[in-house]
């Protein structure tokens, strides 16, 4: 996984640079040995990182207690060489970042979860998520387990900054990663996850994993891409309660996006929320880099593409939330603007905005090129 260059179209307008705080006067975790490609200046990025003292990508973002929490993965400058399943992603911890008010200061907690408290797991936390029912909070994992096949596994705390303590077992039936709990107006919650390639879900088409399986896609360009999944939880919010389902992701006319459809398909990074009594499920589509989202009238879908969230970053992944607070929307998301390097990220936020017949206006995540006085490159 390699970061690409990008050529950045003009903006027709810019909306407001948002700023932001907690700005660490020490420097971001960082071992020698990772080379640091040439970065923009910060100027040219729409937003700034909300933490830099350490590397923090995937961020899950919720409002309790009036508050702001953001669980996210935390990154680290391992060893391992960039590849395309992911391996140079070597995370085994987390922490939880919290704030009063957007824009205010970030208080980056300590270790709510360590790879080593986790019985299953080997390696390799990835893109977390978080709910919150009944006085506990619990936390969603995804993480290699002794065999190398990533399950999604579940944390207590009474804390919504932890530290949390993981069930003995991963969720009986889960796979692949990415978990994001969405719960609705009447209680009931739900949990999205999957992802291709490094993610494993095609090795594990009808829920049983193939470690000889393909590592990329099912190579069928001219059929139904593969779609992510998703699964009633049970009422203690620890196991599914029924088998998980497949999301169905349409075009305008009805028919599911095709696997060579690169620009629009599912890769991985799933999300829910709801706006205007609609289900908004969005995700990324991974190899090309954009954030984008479907449309249906129900958790389960079908859904029905829409159009992008955000442009690509700086940076290889995208993934990202999206969360009500102050009376709007916002966009939290990831850039690799500190380091460089795409395995080690920082996480941002913007607003989001939405059109008068529900559709979002696509956020670039770089300021217009006209502003500096210079043509678009």
């Amino acid at each position: 996984m390699l970061m690409q260059s990008r050529r950045l179209a003009a903006l027709p307008a810019l909306l407001t640079l948002f700023a932001t705080a907690c700005w660490s006067q020490d420097k971001p975790e960082h071992e020698a040995g990772q080379k640091k490609t040439e970065q923009r200046p910060a100027s040219e990025y729409r937003s700034q990182p909300l933490v830099s003292d350490i590397y923090t990508a995937d961020p899950s973002a919720h409002v309790w207690n009036g508050k702001i929490y953001v669980y996210p993965s935390h990154d680290i400058d391992g060893p391992t060489p960039e590849d395309d399943l992911g391996s140079h992603f070597e995370m085994r911890d987390y922490h939880v970042l919290s704030m009063d008010k957007i824009g205010g200061p970030v208080t980056v907690g300590p270790v709510a979860l360590d790879v080593k408290d986790v019985p299953w797991a080997d390696k390799q936390m990835w893109a977390p998520d978080a709910a919150y029912k009944n006085g506990t909070y619990y936390l969603y994992f995804p993480a290699k387990d002794k065999e190398g096949a990533f399950r999604i596994g579940v944390a207590t705390s009474k804390d919504p900054m932890g530290p949390f303590k993981a069930q003995p077992q991963p969720i009986k039936g889960s796979y692949s990663i990415d978990p994001a709990v969405f719960t609705d107006a009447d209680g009931q919650s739900y949990i999205y996850f999957g992802g291709i390639w490094g993610g494993q879900l095609q090795r594990n088409i009808g829920g049983k994993y193939d470690p000889n399986g393909s590592k990329t896609d099912l190579k069928q360009d001219d059929k139904p891409a593969i779609a992510p999944r998703v699964a009633r939880l049970n009422g203690d919010m620890l196991e599914f309660a029924e088998t998980p389902r497949e999301i169905q992701i349409l075009d305008d006319k009805g028919k599911p996006l095709l696997g060579g459809d690169h620009d629009r398909r599912f890769f991985e990074a799933s999300w829910m929320h709801k706006h205007d009594g609609k289900y908004y499920f969005s995700y990324s589509t991974g190899d090309t880099h954009y954030l984008v989202y479907a449309v249906g009238d129900s958790p389960y879908g079908p859904f029905t593409y829409k159009g992008r969230i955000l442009e690509p970053v700086e940076g290889w992944t995208t993934h990202h939330s999206i969360v009500e607070w102050g009376g709007k929307s916002w966009l939290f998301y990831a850039d690799s603007q500190l380091s460089g390097q795409t395995r080690l990220r920082n996480v941002k936020v913007t607003e989001l905005r939405y059109n008068a017949d529900g559709s979002i206006q696509t956020i670039d995540p770089f300021v217009a090129d006209k502003l500096r006085g210079g043509a678009a490159r």
